[in-house]
Parts: C-alpha cells; sequence; structure tokens
C-alpha cells in the first residue's frame, strides 16, 4: 500500500516546478495553464536522520528508505466544476490521493503570468478550494437525493448514512473542509465511501521568490494556515529546483548565497508524511535495514503484514526497541542489558521509531 500526496493549485503556482525539485524528474514545466494535464508521479524517499545514523553503527550491505508518493496535478480555475479547464478531469484526480499540496503562489515574475494579473494568496486559494466544495456538495446532494428515495421504501434503510450526509452537507455549505476527527470509528468508513476531496487532509506549500527568505513568514499566508489550522511550507521552487540539478558538492556554497543551512523540499516531504498521519518502523533482516511506513496507531501484527502476508497470519510476538534508545546503547546487547529491548504481542500499538524483529510460524 502506497500513500499519495497531490499537489494542486492555480495554473502557474508553480506545482511542476517543485514537483521537478522533489523527483529530479524531467517533467515539462512551462509558463501557460494546463501544461500538466495527466497527472505526474514521483516516489520519493523519506528523509531519516535515525535510518542514516542506524546505519552507521550497523554498516548493513543494503539500506531501504521509506517512501511517499507526490502527484503532480494539472492547475484547477474558477469553474472547474463546471468542466472549464477539463476540471473535472482535474479534480478526478484530486480523489484518487490520501492528502492534498495546496501550492499558493507568492511570488512576483513578469514571465509568468498569474491567471489573475496580480498576487493574492487568500483569494487564489478560496478560488481552488470553492471548486473543491462545490464538486463535493452535488455528490453529496445526489446521495442524499437517493437516500430519500430508499427511505420511502424503508424507514431503516440509510438512516446513519442520511444523517452523516446532512451533516457533512452543512460543513461544506459553511466553506469548510470534512474534520474527520469530528467523527467515530465507525462514522469515517461511511463517509470515505463518499470519495469527498474536501476529507482529505491539507497543507499549504507556498511558493515564494530567491529574494523572499529574509521577509518570512508572510502574513497573508500565515493567516490562512492559522483560519484553516494548517501547515505551511515555504519553498522557492526555481531555486529548490536548480539546486536538486547540482552535484552535491556544489550546493554548499549555492546556498550559503541564499542563507539557506537545509534544502526546503525535504520539509515538503517530512510535512506530507505527517500530514497523512504516517509513522516508520524499521527491520534489520541479513544484510538489508529498512524503513516501513503505516498509519498511526496500527497494530505490531498489522505491521507485520506490511512486511509480509505470512508474518501477520504466523505472527506470535515481537521484540522490540526504539531507534532512538538502540542508537544511544550502540548496539542490541547494550539496549538488552538496560531493559530497554522488549517482548509486545499482536495487539502492541507501533510507536514511530520502534525497530521489530517479528517471531512468527
Amino acid at each position: 500500500m502506497s500513500f499519495s500526496c497531490g499537489m494542486i493549485g492555480l495554473p502557474n503556482s508553480g506545482k511542476s516546478t517543485i514537483f521537478n525539485a522533489l523527483t529530479a524528474l524531467s517533467v515539462p514545466c512551462h509558463p501557460y495553464p494546463f501544461c500538466t494535464i495527466d497527472p505526474n508521479v514521483g516516489v520519493i524517499p523519506v528523509p531519516d536522520e535515525r535510518l542514516a545514523a542506524l546505519a552507521q553503527i550497523l554498516k548493513p550491505e543494503k539500506v531501504t528508505p521509506t517512501t511517499i508518493e507526490f502527484v503532480d496535478i494539472a492547475g484547477l480555475i474558477k469553474d472547474a466544476h463546471k468542466g472549464e479547464g477539463l476540471g473535472n478531469k482535474f479534480l478526478s484526480h484530486i480523489r484518487n490521493v490520501d492528502a492534498i499540496a495546496h501550492v499558493v503562489r507568492c511570488f512576483a515574475a513578469e514571465n509568468i503570468p498569474h491567471v489573475y494579473s496580480n498576487i493574492d494568496p487568500e483569494r487564489d486559494v478560496e478560488i481552488v478550494e470553492t471548486e473543491i466544495l462545490i464538486s463535493d456538495l452535488e455528490i453529496v446532494e445526489e446521495r442524499l437525493k437517493k437516500v430519500e428515495r430508499l427511505a420511502k421504501v424503508s424507514k431503516e434503510k440509510g438512516e446513519a448514512e442520511h444523517d452523516l450526509l446532512l451533516k457533512v452537507k452543512e460543513a461544506l455549505e459553511r466553506g469548510a473542509f470534512v474534520d474527520m476527527k469530528r467523527y467515530d470509528e465507525n462514522e469515517r468508513p461511511l463517509i470515505r465511501s463518499f470519495n469527498l476531496i474536501a476529507t482529505k487532509p491539507v497543507f499549504y506549500i507556498a511558493n515564494v521568490d530567491e529574494d523572499a527568505w529574509s521577509n518570512l513568514p508572510l502574513p497573508a499566508v500565515e493567516g490562512l494556515a492559522k483560519r484553516d489550522r494548517r501547515r505551511v511550507v515555504y519553498i522557492c521552487g526555481k531555486l529548490e529546483e536548480d539546486l536538486s540539478a547540482l552535484p552535491d558538492e556544489e550546493k554548499g556554497s549555492y546556498m550559503e548565497l541564499y542563507n539557506m543551512e537545509k534544502m526546503s523540499i525535504g520539509k515538503v516531504i517530512r510535512v506530507g508524511y505527517e500530514t497523512l498521519e504516517l509513522i516508520t518502523f524499521y527491520t534489520v533482516v541479513g544484510k538489508e535495514m529498512r524503513a516501513w511506513t503505516v498509519p498511526a496507531n496500527t497494530t505490531c501484527v498489522k505491521a507485520a503484514g506490511k512486511i509480509h502476508t505470512d508474518m501477520e497470519k504466523g505472527f506470535i510476538k515481537a521484540d522490540v526497541i526504539n531507534i532512538d534508545d538502540f542508537i544511544r546503547c550502540g548496539s542490541e546487547h547494550t539496549a538488552k542489558e538496560k531493559g530497554l529491548l522488549r517482548l509486545e504481542g499482536r495487539d502492541y500499538i507501533v510507536k514511530d521509531g520502534d525497530i521489530l524483529h517479528i517471531r512468527f510460524n
């Protein structure tokens, strides 16, 4: 199972440029709307300092990081829900991802025209997300009609679905995305079956000018993030794309010119990963050390199934140690002496950073 993060925004907001920096792929990127029609997909390794530190201690022959999928989706415009700019097709692409990275244009460049002539992050976000909300509202209203028709045959049929649809409809009409945390575990699968974009977690990528670093954060973007309770990553897409194309030995001096300690692209990947509420666990088997991705609150037996279905079926117990404890101790033997190595059963909830050794039949 792979986890995907869809990059959305108005045309010419810099989605493909940032995607190029993420993937180092040669994706067409030109200053005119709808350069991207079919989604571009890149599978990106998740930056993991803990994995690198563990590799220094164990020196395995092979180190496999965990990954996240980023999808570059074509720009949405006003009236996309009516099919403007091939909008319905593009909206369907967003329905297939697990989370949304909303790229907001905060840079001015005369050679890259803005579809609305001036820079206004709040307006741009409003246009894109209104199209999403209207599209979802149409789906909910259509489904409500179907449920109400069924209710005429049987009052018991679809009562729970009807009530949930009304709650979701009310949120969409208020111009709000659906906060899944407000619903219990029994309701969430039913809401997900509606296949709404507005149920997906969102974070902002503010695409800024090269000379903007001394003026961050931007009040307009911070206001959006605070209002919508979303995280924001600042990035200069063009600069990051240029950096990603340089050899490692040249990147440092180039970054010094812009007072950059780290490339921002790594933070985009990490925030995307965290927005999906994913955790990483590790295995060391033979000559390979590997990182794995599972949703938070995954049980040990389900994590075993992520490695191999036979491990889930024949699960007995798991030896567990947190990677930070292992790194501090320097060896499994020392960690064991200090009582940091535990034996856990199938219902143990895997924590971010756990190293698992699965015992199975």
